[in-house]
């Protein structure tokens, strides 16, 4: 079997540019994969495009030399744009394999270790009030066990030229987020757990520090990005003196740097992206790093269903995954990208029973989502400078 052609859509999903891609066969088989849409996203296309060239007549089923091929064959050490390719087509890889074996990718990394996978969703809310409503709705519409959530006041000016958390008082701020995780918990009981996510948006590690002494009386299951992820030793003062578990790496690419992560015992929780990092393969690496550490595994998980899936045979087959970020596949948008969205029951994701990933790309729909200009929202502080996104 040899790699015939190499295919990217770049589909509009509301909101985000994601690059899906094909990987064709002489044999007739292909595979589908996801990379990250980071912005620019042609770039990320472009790179795939050029990777082809590589890989063109070689055995897709050669996946580790494959890898190693558009890694060291690139020469410098890449960013997150060149790993975003080849992410997206190792996906596809692994799809190739299990279809060319009969079994799901699962089989093909360990087996499975659980029988589904736990997941979680994102609540918005401008007031602890809404907050509040929005996950109650999502508990009780889909039996989550877990939700996540901004912990300040608001995220940017989104709403009517409100102020960021940023140019509040340091002790409205802390009042307001101790307000809105009191408000969610309430709402949805002991029994769901709650995750927060500062979006890397602190600086300081005592503003960081001070933040996870106000929400530890709640026991929140992670505190996500409390830094930027450039400084790990800063991240791993944090976590020494942190009450609550520190998250962190949907920014970090290949197990170099979550080896520095670990070695500066900076989290608690990982949290590699599985489009972003180098894909499915080495995010089993990283994982077991991890395990090394006492350290769980909470993959990033924000953009298409094909990702979804992707993480859902890694955590099947990874002992120390935690719990799956998630976007419900109910949006009529998503769901018609592939044939076959995973299914979600009271919480859980169920295994998939397909050969391969389990599912296969709706390329009538991905041609009706074309490319539009996009970029994170800017986040404009009082004084006239760029906030952290």
């Amino acid at each position: 079997m040899k790699i015939q052609s190499i295919e990217v859509y770049l589909a509009d999903m509301g909101g985000r540019n994601i690059p899906f891609v094909r990987v064709m066969t002489d044999e007739g088989i292909h595979g589908v994969g996801e990379a990250y849409s980071i912005g620019p996203d042609r770039a990320t296309v472009a790179v795939i495009e050029d990777f082809a060239e590589w890989l063109i007549g070689r055995d897709p089923l050669d996946i580790e030399g494959l890898w190693q091929l558009m890694y060291a064959g690139s020469r410098f050490p890449t960013g997150s744009v060149v790993t975003s390719a080849i992410s997206g087509i190792e996906h596809a890889l692994w799809d190739i394999k299990g279809k060319a074996l009969g079994v799901p990718v699962y089989e093909l990394i360990g087996g499975k270790c659980r029988d589904k996978v736990r997941v979680y969703q994102s609540a918005g809310g401008r007031t602890p009030e809404e907050l509040a409503e929005n996950a109650q709705r999502l508990v009780e519409t889909y039996g989550y066990t877990a939700l996540k959530m901004f912990p300040f006041d608001r995220a940017g000016r989104g709403w009517g030229g409100d102020p960021l958390w940023q140019d509040m008082g340091i002790s409205q701020a802390m009042k307001g987020a101790e307000a809105r995780i009191a408000a969610v918990g309430d709402a949805v009981g002991e029994g769901v757990d709650i995750g927060l996510d500062a979006h890397a948006q602190i600086f300081q590690p005592a503003i960081a520090l001070n933040l996870c002494y106000v929400l530890q009386p709640y026991f929140p299951l992670f505190l996500e990005e409390p830094l930027r992820p450039e400084n790990r030793e800063a991240l791993g003062r944090l976590r020494a003196k942190s009450p609550i578990p520190i998250a962190t790496g949907e920014c970090l690419v290949t197990k170099y740097e979550f080896r520095d992560l670990l070695a500066h015992a900076a989290a608690d929780i990982v949290q590699p992206d599985v489009c972003l990092m180098g894909g499915l393969w080495e995010m089993k690496k990283v994982a077991a790093m991890a395990e090394a550490e006492y350290v769980m595994v909470a993959p990033h998980n924000p953009c298409g269903p094909v990702a979804t899936a992707v993480n859902a045979h890694f955590a099947l087959s990874t002992h120390n995954f935690l719990i799956l970020e998630y976007r419900s596949d109910d949006d009529p948008r998503r769901a018609a990208v592939v044939d076959a969205p995973m299914v979600l029951e009271d919480g859980y994701l169920l295994p998939p029973t397909r050969p391969g990933l389990g599912i296969d790309l709706n390329l009538d729909a991905l041609k009706t989502m074309p490319y539009k200009a996009w970029h994170r929202k800017f986040i404009w502080r009082a004084d006239g400078g760029l906030g952290y996104q």
